[in-house]
């Protein structure tokens, strides 16, 4: 029987189509799970709707315990559910634990900031006092990827919930496994029923069902920008806040005075760990004329000796990608790039040998001699592909680096801190790091400029995107307002 789904407390088959959930690294059938309907996706809703109000007057610390316990019972069980996530998306095994671990901590993060968080008394300007509260929205969307399941799926359930809503989520059609796992363990934790239901389903379908729906007040998706744009539309019809964490074509930047041996493991971890498949993937790389040859030579090297292999073996650092479909997508980008002049330095093609024919690898690729206009610099591939381009100076950098729709990221490398402040200031992204890549923390907010999104997510104030802000005037005059006499 396929895998029930959660709908407002209630575990059950869903009404729509069964959906496999592919390992990429064989092809073979992790799990069937059932999918959520048009109907189901709307009794969700109502039944969340009808759950929250009680939620949000619990008082902070009574809504954290629970959040508490859900990161203890994920701590508990990190293995188990790397394990399936690796089943479900591919990724390896070290990455996957270390994905699950995020989930627990941003968990705990949530909680700790729910009971801590202060309203504001603001200064007056009569015989009142002004304050400023925060109270809960309702219902929310929450849309994830598949790149990252469980960890993008806490970023936005447990700062949603800690503020006093309910929660609706919908994960990638690729990859539901992890999300169920959460709806079990909050349902282990104690949330009350109808506050959180788990939705597998077509984007087409469940998504935009949830977006659409009167009683949702607040949606948060992640995924690429052309939906993101889509929803960006509905949401402004309903006047309804979104939050949208979008595509991203990272610049990565090497100047000649840099530390050699950070830049190039620097590089290399942010370009082709998770085989490419992040938002934040530092896709352009970008190096000071004067060290180009030196540094791509040494790249090139370090890249051939990546190993590429099985998401469960303990030595694997590039596994496969999410699926076939997918690696016929990234091969399609490189074809045009070489048709546009690239030169392939490396990578290009599948792995040949027995132990890959079956799954949907790619080998880390590297391409150059094309110039920062050409697609594959421009367009989002979501893959292990590199595309190497030369600077001369400051100027010449950031005119190409910020010549992009997207701005989530970026990554410099110098050991002059005042150009890396100045860099740093000048990039045109929402994250920007200096001597190191891809390194996150819950604390650090998190977004995109231009088309790489809308809001921020992470940070103690992440609650406040799930909360709508009330000022109240408390007057405290003696004598009646003199008006109406």
């Amino acid at each position: 029987m396929a895998e029930p789904i959660l709908v407002a407390g209630e575990w059950r088959q869903g009404r729509g189509a069964i959906t496999p959930s592919h390992f990429p690294a064989d092809g073979s059938v992790t799990a069937e799970v059932s999918t959520a309907s048009i109907e189901d996706t709307q009794e969700a809703i109502e039944k969340a709707h009808a759950a929250w109000p009680a939620w949000a007057a619990l008082l902070p610390h009574q809504r954290a315990s629970v959040l508490y316990k859900v990161s203890d019972l994920i701590t508990a069980d990190v293995e188990r559910l790397a394990q399936l996530q690796t089943r479900d998306n591919g990724k390896p095994l070290g990455e996957t634990r270390a994905l699950v671990m995020s989930a627990a901590g941003t968990c705990r993060y949530f909680a700790a900031a729910c009971e801590t968080l202060e309203e504001e008394l603001t200064p007056s300007r009569g015989s009142y006092m002004t304050l400023s509260i925060h109270e809960a929205m309702g219902v929310v969307g929450a849309i994830t990827p598949w790149n990252s399941p469980i960890a993008s799926e806490m970023q936005k359930i447990a700062p949603a919930l800690a503020a006093g809503n309910a929660v609706v989520v919908k994960p990638a059609d690729a990859t539901p496994l992890l999300a169920l796992e959460l709806g079990k363990l909050f349902e282990q934790a104690g949330l009350p029923k109808g506050l959180l239901s788990i939705l597998p389903g077509r984007g087409s379908v469940v998504g935009d069902a949830i977006v659409r729906h009167p009683l949702v007040k607040k949606v948060s998706f992640t995924g690429g920008t052309v939906t993101g744009r889509k929803l960006a539309h509905i949401a402004a019809e309903k006047l309804m806040p979104i939050s949208l964490e979008l595509g991203g074509k990272s610049p990565t930047i090497v100047f000649d005075d840099c530390d050699l041996e950070h830049a190039l493991q620097g590089v290399l971890y942010g370009i082709f760990s998770s085989a490419g498949q992040a938002c934040i993937a530092g896709a352009r790389l970008f190096v000071q004329a004067t060290l180009y040859d030196q540094f791509v030579s040494e790249l090139v090297k370090r890249t051939e000796q990546l190993r590429v292999g099985h998401p469960e073996d303990p030595t694997t650092q590039v596994g496969p990608l999410v699926s076939a479909s997918h690696r016929e997508s990234v091969d399609s980008y490189v074809q045009v790039g070489l048709a546009e002049g690239g030169k392939l330095l490396t990578g290009g093609k599948a792995p040949e040998g027995e132990q890959y024919a079956a799954g949907s690898y790619y080998l880390p690729t590297i391409i150059s001699g094309l110039n920062n206009q050409a697609r594959i610099c421009q367009e989002e591939i979501f893959g292990p592909v590199l595309v190497v381009l030369p600077f001369k100076d400051e100027a010449d950098l950031l005119a190409q680096a910020n010549d992009s729709v997207f701005g989530l990221a970026s990554g410099l490398w110098t050991r002059d801190y005042q150009k890396a402040w100045r860099i740093a200031r000048a990039l045109q992204a929402g994250t920007v790091w200096i001597n190191t890549y891809k390194t996150f923390s819950v604390s650090a907010p998190f977004g995109g400029f231009k088309d790489s999104g809308l809001g921020r997510e992470k940070g103690r104030h992440g609650i406040r995107a799930y909360q709508q802000q009330k000022s109240v005037y408390w007057g405290l005059n003696e004598t009646p307002n003199p008006w109406a006499y």
